[in-house]
């Protein structure tokens, strides 16, 4: 049975794996500990999706489905790398590179006809968006910077952009009509099932058979209405035009997999209207579907001359759009997966509310949030640095994170019953002895959705912020709002039991613009806070807060609590992971930061310790520890620039550190003689072995691939040591 489970993904993260894992496992090995793999990548998912059209050699087991059953026991000890949550584009494009490499896969179904078809089509849809991480967590969510990783951002504040109290900046979310406005939300006296129905003039069309919820579910309805989205959409370009300010869309396409992806389609449709009112039969025609961005219309429409004509005047007489690349020019609205509110925004707030323009500038800009359910925590946070200034990281405290996210809790579970309504009528959820538990009027083309959390999780994510804020023993915040349905629900969970616990004193409940107010206030200080919050939210404030202490949200220490006793160990995120592949295919230089991985495989070390009474993963836990202290101290961290040191430098030195720790303490006689002799190897070889490493950067690099690179390439491109590889094997 393996020990620890490392998980292999894809991009930057995966690439520092194929250097990384092969000293963990020499390592883990002198103290009995066997670490595997199992492939959760967007390629291994695919592949796993269709045995049937494969052949034996090509086939692949479910691995995402077996640790889904792993991570329900107390057996589970999961690290966990970032994967990709893919947007159509970037699945389409995966499904397009595995087929050019021998693999018979069926072509992505855009319209599906047949039933073989909806059958692929519905095959593939579920490998979209966070299809992971549902599956994985069930557990909640503790998350924070590692108290190494904190002080050494203190002794090294990184730069950060100054706010100008006139800046332009500014959030813009909708008044009404949203998801916010229309939500409703029950908890469920009893088990039961639902059907989702929506009933029309014609009559009933069903968009969901049965969802099984058990007794003590908090379930929510809503929806969007696209005549209120779109007249959002005009207005706040012809604003943005008129306040000289750069136009950009803030969204999150790849976990809301169902709903922003149609959002996104909206605002594509609505910046070129013109187009699409002159030429929109037209372009039906050429394949073009609007929720695939910009970048894939223009490649759709590149020979007709006409439409391009009316597109760049169209574009000249709309406000500058927010790059995503301005070199390249990837405008905001080219591909959906570019729109990531939880990356894109704390940069903009990083960098002073700037963003960069066309020109090659940066700029003020207009951040269009449309959903106004969380819009108010980014529009606080502008406001509050125009008041007060930039933070300063060298003095500021830090802002945990509880988060909410068990059992596939709240909207990234929400995606089987998110739809777009085909016609005018009301969307009822009917329970299974004929009460209706809600119901919605909407209109054509609305976006519908329901969510839920289940009671355990609820009350595992409360007594997890009681156990934190009592081993902190700071200020715990709840991020709920009372006046909104979903989190008064959860509000009548969370009091009674911080009474019952006699804590209730120790712990606040606010809306989400006044908690980010509040946050705020308090790191500024000094001081620290827990975040205590539901799904969307742990996942926003963990990118947000820490890319204003640290400069990165990959640096933070995750730890998912299993509700049946295993552990899972998160190891940052990896929005930033494609910008670091191209680097390195072009360059041979990878600045992705393992630090997080680092993290994360001391907290499982010790975890095991605790779990399976091994006191020598104990002692490898403890020394992982002082090898990340070592890395920080020395600045020892990957360089952004080529010909500097990059992340393979650092697993040099973390293994070197790691040994030497190892070496010299006196816990356990027999590893310190085991690595005396390994320490020794890697001092020694230092010149030789960082020589190695140097020579390879500068010059292109073949992986084979890009969502499955070839493994013999990876390993020559990612351990170019051969000094190295003789000492770690």
């Amino acid at each position: 049975m393996i020990d620890i489970v490392y998980t292999k993904v894809d991009e930057a993260p995966e690439l520092a794996s194929a250097s990384f894992l092969p000293i963990i496992q020499k390592f883990a090995a002198a103290a009995g500990v066997s670490v595997g793999t199992k492939d959760i990548s967007l390629a291994g998912r695919i592949l796993a999706s269709f045995p049937e059209e494969l052949t034996e050699e090509q086939r692949q087991p479910d691995d995402l489905a077996e640790l889904g059953r792993l991570v329900k026991t107390a057996d589970a000890n999961v690290i966990k790398l970032p994967n990709i949550s893919a947007s159509a584009p970037q699945l389409i494009a995966a499904i397009t590179e595995l087929q050019s490499k021998g693999f018979a896969l069926p072509d992505y179904p855009e319209t599906p006809k047949t039933d073989a078809e909806k059958s692929v089509r519905a095959k593939y849809d579920g490998i979209k968006g966070s299809a992971v991480n549902p599956v994985l967590r069930e557990g909640n969510s503790d998350r924070r910077a590692a108290k190494a990783v904190k002080s050494f951002a203190q002794n090294n504040p990184h730069r950060m952009g100054d706010w100008a109290a006139d800046s332009k900046t500014h959030v813009s979310a909708m008044s009404g009509g949203d998801f916010f406005s229309n939500e409703v939300s029950t908890t469920l006296t009893k088990a039961t099932t639902a059907k989702i129905v929506l009933t029309t003039a014609t009559g009933d069309v069903v968009l969901k058979d049965s969802v099984s919820y058990p007794a003590g579910t908090v379930v929510d309805a809503t929806f969007m209405s696209v005549a209120a989205l779109n007249a959002f959409l005009a207005s706040e370009i012809e604003k943005t035009k008129a306040e000289g300010t750069l136009f950009s869309l803030h969204m999150k396409a790849t976990m809301m997999k169902v709903s922003d992806p149609i959002i996104f389609g909206h605002a594509v449709k609505v910046f070129l209207a013109p187009v699409f009112e002159t030429h929109g039969d037209a372009m039906a025609k050429l394949g073009v579907n609007p929720n695939s961005g910009l970048g894939d219309l223009l490649a759709r429409v590149k020979g007709n001359a006409e439409i391009l004509a009316d597109i760049d005047a169209c574009m000249a007489s709309r406000p500058p759009m927010y790059m995503v690349d301005s070199d390249k020019g990837i405008t905001n609205l080219h591909v959906s997966s570019d729109v990531i509110i939880d990356a894109s925004m704390p940069a903009l707030i990083r960098a002073g509310g700037k963003g960069w323009g066309p020109d090659g500038k940066e700029s003020d800009t207009n951040c269009v949030i449309p959903d106004n359910s969380y819009a108010p925590i980014y529009d606080e946070a502008v406001k509050f640095f125009k008041e007060n200034g930039k933070l300063n990281p060298a003095t500021a405290g830090t802002v945990q994170n509880v988060g909410l996210m068990a059992q596939k809790a709240e909207e990234y579970g929400s995606h089987p019953t998110t739809f777009e309504v085909p016609q005018a009528g009301t969307v009822k959820m009917i329970l299974d002895d004929g009460t209706i538990l809600n119901e919605l009027k909407v209109e054509a083309g609305d976006i519908w959705r329901s969510a839920s959390a289940r009671q355990a999780p609820i009350e595992d994510w409360v007594n997890l912020a009681i156990d934190r804020q009592k081993a902190e023993g700071c200020r715990a915040i709840f991020w709920l709002d009372a006046a909104r349905a979903h989190d008064a629900e959860l509000i009548a969970y969370v009091k009674p039991i911080l009474a019952a616990k006699g804590v209730a004193d120790k712990f606040e409940i606010m809306a989400p613009r006044e908690a980010t107010r509040a946050s705020l206030e308090t790191i500024t200080k000094g001081e620290n806070t827990i975040a205590i919050t539901g799904n969307v939210l742990r996942d926003y404030l963990t990118d947000l807060f820490p890319i204003l202490e640290l400069a990165t949200s990959a640096k933070m220490l995750s730890i998912v609590k299993l509700m049946n006793g295993g552990g899972l160990f998160e190891t940052g995120a990896g929005g930033s992971a494609p910008k670091h592949v191209q680097q390195l295919v072009d360059e041979n230089h990878l600045r992705w930061d393992s630090l997080g991985e680092f993290c994360a495989l001391g907290e499982s070390l010790m975890f095991l310790a605790d779990a399976k009474g091994n006191e020598k993963a104990r002692v490898l836990g403890k020394a992982v520890e002082a090898a990340t202290q070592g890395i920080l101290d020395n600045g020892h961290s990957p360089s952004r620039k080529v010909g500097e040191p990059d992340n393979r430098n650092s697993h040099y030195w973390f293994a070197r550190y790691w040994a030497e720790s190892l070496a010299a303490q006196t816990g356990d006689t027999e590893l310190a003689g085991h690595f005396a002799p390994i320490a020794k190897a890697l001092a020694a070889s230092e010149e030789e072995i960082l020589a190695e490493l140097a020579a390879v950067q500068g010059s292109a690099v073949d992986l084979g691939g890009y969502f499955k690179t070839d493994a013999v390439k990876t390993a020559a491109a990612m351990r170019p040591s051969n000094t190295l590889n003789a000492i770690i094997g």
